[in-house]
């Protein structure tokens, strides 16, 4: 029983120094020689994060209408170009060919030999395809024309004839503006 009692001192005397060594350490770590306390950890509380949270929705809530705004006004500006360039295709092919593709062979034209032409030069775009429109639908040609030698336009976010301000008509006769 003396052993054990022994051992027991033994162990106390060694954790008593351990604790000693572990306070002197975190006084000298600390400066003015207070213990640090769970409060002093860097870090942020909940109640913190769920204010900082509630903030960028309402922020999100203000900006993100106005941004998504400009992404339909930002179509409409892409499909007006898309239509300009389609335009300007056709027209070197017109040099290329003395006509404009009818309407059966299509904007394929600008990318495809037209049968029957040994003058088509082509292809006349750039990426040898046929873009599609900024709602992923096909542009619509026609040759001839009911406003000039070819039409060619896209019916918008709808993709229905007709419509106003998104849902409006882009045309090669009519200007966005």
């Amino acid at each position: 029983m003396n052993f054990k009692v022994k051992q027991i001192n033994a162990l106390t005397k060694n954790v008593n120094n351990y604790s000693s060594e572990l306070n002197s350490k975190m006084k000298a770590s600390t400066g003015n020689g207070s213990c640090l306390k769970l409060r002093d950890q860097a870090g942020f509380t909940l109640i913190e994060i769920m204010v900082v949270i509630i903030i960028i929705g309402i922020l999100a809530s203000i900006v993100g209408p106005k941004m998504f705004g400009n992404v339909e006004k930002a179509k409409l500006n892409a499909a007006s170009a898309q239509i300009e360039m389609l335009g300007t295709a056709l027209d070197s092919l017109r040099l290329d060919v003395g006509r404009y593709p009818t309407t059966s062979e299509g904007l394929e034209a600008l990318v495809t030999p037209i049968s029957g032409e040994d003058e088509w030069n082509g292809p006349y775009l750039k990426k040898r395809e046929v873009p599609l429109d900024p709602w992923k639908t096909p542009y619509i040609y026609e040759s001839p024309g009911n406003y000039g030698d070819y039409d060619l336009y896209s019916y918008g976010k709808d993709k229905a004839e007709g419509g106003t301000g998104e849902n409006r008509d882009i045309a090669s006769w009519k200007s966005l503006r």
